[in-house]
C-alpha cells in the first residue's frame, strides 16, 4: 500500500534558501567586525600622521576599544528594538513583508557602514543593521516552518541555525583576506549587495500560505501551495510515514491538503499581541518554553566561550592564533549537520538532552582546565562545548518556536522569545568580563570559575523547560 504525502518543489527550496539569507546576514554580522577590527579601528596608526584616504574615505576610523565595544555591542540593541516590533510587521505585512523589511535594513545599514568616515553614520549603520537581524531572526523560522512538509520540518528548520553559522564562517573567512586599510570596506559593501539581490528577487517569492489562510486569500494560498509543494507516494509501511510522525505536528500535514475552509477555530482568531500574550493562561505553557528555550541558549555561556577561546586556544596553539576564531567556527558548522538528519529520527528533547548534557560538562572541563593551568584541557573542552551547542541548544530552540505555538501567537510569541534571547545575549556581553574578574579575585587561576556558573545556568534552565516541555 502507499500513501500521499508532501514535499518541496525545487521553487520550494529557492524559496527555502531565499529566507535563509536573512539567517545567514544575523550570522554575518555577529563576526564582521571582529576580523577587522585592528584596521577599522587605526589600531597601531601614528595619531601625528593624517589618516590616508581612498575614494575619498578615510582608510580607518580612530576609536578606542571602549568605542569599538560600544559599536559592536549596539548590534544587539538594534536586533532588541527589532525583536519587539516583528510580531506586528509579520501579522500585517507578511512573512515575505517582514523578509523584506530585513532585507532593507541589512542593505541600508551596510551600506552605511561602508561608507562611513566618522563613527555616527557606522553605530548608525550597525543599530540598522541590528534591527534588520531582529525582524529576521523573528520571521525566517516561522516561514520556513509554515512551508515545509511535515515529514521535514525539524530539518528545514534546523537550516536555520546552518545559516547562521555558515555567516559566521563566511565573514571570518573573508576578515582574513580583507582586514586591510584599503579593502575592509568591501565586507560591509558584501552584505550589502547580497540583501539588494534577496530584495530584487523578491517579487518571485510567493507568501506563506498559511498567512494567507489566517487572512482569508484562498485563491492566493492555493497557487502558493501549488508552487511550493509537489504530491509523491511512499510505502506506508517505512519507518517515516505519515503516521510515524510526532503528534503534535499531525494537523501541519493535514491544514496543507485542504485549500478551501479553515480546519479548526483557531483559524478564525485575531493574532495576540505581547500585552494579550502576556495575560493569557492558555498561552502561559508555550511562552514558558519558549523563554526558557532562547535562555538556554544565551545562559550557556556561548558567546563568551567563543570570545574567550582565542586567548586560550592561542596559547595552546601559537603559531595560528590568527585561524583559531575560523576554525572553532568551521567545528561549529559541520556539528550543526548532524541535527538535520537526526532532528526527526530522535526528537527534538532527546537532541536538547544530549546537547545540554554535553555542554555542561564540557563547561566544568573549561573551568577546571583553567584553574588547574591544564590549557589543553581547556582547548579540548572548547571544541567539545562548540559541538555540543551546534547539535541541539543551537538550532533546536529555533525549530521549537512555531511547533508549540498556537498559529494566532506564533507571531507574538517569536517576538517576545527573541527579544529575550537578545537581551540575555547583551547581558552576558556585558557582564562577562567584569563578573570573570570579580568571581577570580584577581588571581588568573581562578578565571574558570565564571564558567562552572554558565554550568549551573545552563542546568537550571534545562530542567525547567524540560519540566514544561514534554
Amino acid at each position: 500500500m502507499s500513501a500521499n504525502t508532501q514535499a518541496l518543489t525545487t521553487y520550494g527550496w529557492i524559496t527555502c534558501l531565499w529566507i535563509l539569507v536573512t539567517s545567514f546576514q544575523y550570522g554575518y554580522h555577529i563576526s564582521a567586525l571582529n576580523q577587522i577590527q585592528a584596521v577599522l579601528s587605526c589600531r597601531g596608526s601614528d595619531p601625528e600622521f593624517e589618516i590616508p584616504v581612498k575614494y575619498g574615505l578615510p582608510t580607518c576610523i580612530p576609536m578606542s576599544d571602549a568605542t569599538f565595544s560600544v559599536v559592536t555591542s549596539v548590534y544587539t540593541v538594534g536586533g532588541l528594538l527589532g525583536s519587539l516590533v516583528a510580531n506586528v510587521v509579520m501579522d500585517r505585512r507578511g512573512r515575505r513583508g517582514a523578509v523584506r523589511a530585513s532585507a532593507a535594513m541589512f542593505a541600508v545599514g551596510a551600506g552605511i557602514m561602508s561608507v562611513s568616515a566618522s563613527l555616527s553614520p557606522l553605530i548608525l549603520g550597525r543599530v540598522l543593521i541590528g534591527i534588520g537581524a531582529g525582524f529576521g531572526l523573528c520571521v525566517g523560522p516561522i516561514f520556513l516552518s509554515e512551508i515545509a512538509p511535515m515529514k521535514i520540518q525539524g530539518a528545514v528548520g534546523v537550516l536555520t541555525q546552518l545559516a547562521i553559522v555558515v555567516g559566521i564562517m563566511v565573514t571570518q573567512a573573508m576578515g582574513l583576506r580583507l582586514a586591510t586599510p584599503h579593502e575592509w570596506r568591501i565586507v560591509l559593501v558584501f552584505s550589502s549587495a547580497l540583501s539588494i539581490l534577496q530584495l530584487l528577487c523578491s517579487p518571485a517569492i510567493v507568501e506563506s500560505p498559511s498567512w494567507l489562510h489566517r487572512h482569508g486569500f484562498l485563491q492566493e494560498k492555493a497557487a502558493a501551495s501549488r508552487k511550493l509543494w509537489t504530491v509523491i507516494e511512499v510505502p506506508r509501511h517505512l519507518p517515516n510515514s505519515l503516521e510515524s510522525q510526532d503528534p503534535l505536528l499531525a494537523d501541519v500535514e493535514q491544514d496543507r491538503d485542504e485549500d478551501d475552509q479553515p480546519k479548526d477555530p483557531e483559524e478564525h482568531q485575531s493574532s495576540v499581541s505581547l500585552p494579550q500574550l502576556l495575560t493569557a493562561a492558555e498561552l502561559r505553557k508555550p511562552l514558558i518554553i519558549v523563554c526558557f528555550a532562547m535562555l538556554c541558549q544565551q545562559l550557556s555561556g556561548v558567546n563568551a566561550v567563543l570570545y574567550y577561546s582565542n586567548d586560550i586556544l592561542a596559547k595552546a596553539l601559537p603559531d595560528i592564533g590568527p585561524f583559531v576564531s575560523l576554525g572553532i567556527t568551521i567545528v561549529n558548522v559541520f556539528m550543526t549537520f548532524p541535527p538535520i538528519f537526526l532532528i526527526e529520527r530522535l526528537g527534538r528533547k532527546t537532541l536538547l538532552s544530549l546537547s545540554s548534557g554535553g555542554a555542561i560538562l564540557s563547561l566544568l572541563g573549561v573551568g577546571f582546565g583553567l584553574n588547574t593551568g591544564v590549557v589543553t584541557l581547556a582547548s579540548v573542552t572548547i571544541l567539545s562545548f562548540v559541538a555540543s551547542f551546534a547539535i541541539g541548544i543551537g538550532p533546536v530552540p529555533f525549530v521549537m518556536i512555531p511547533e508549540v505555538s498556537p498559529k494566532h501567537a506564533v507571531s507574538a510569541l517569536s517576538s517576545v522569545g527573541l527579544s529575550l534571547n537578545w537581551t540575555a545575549n547583551f547581558l552576558v556581553g556585558l557582564v562577562f568580563l567584569p563578573l570573570r574578574n570579580l568571581l577570580a579575585q584577581g588571581d588568573p587561576m581562578k578565571e574558570g570559575r565564571i564558567f562552572y556558573l554558565f554550568a549551573a545556568m545552563l542546568a537550571f534552565c534545562t530542567f525547567v523547560l524540560f519540566r514544561v516541555y514534554r
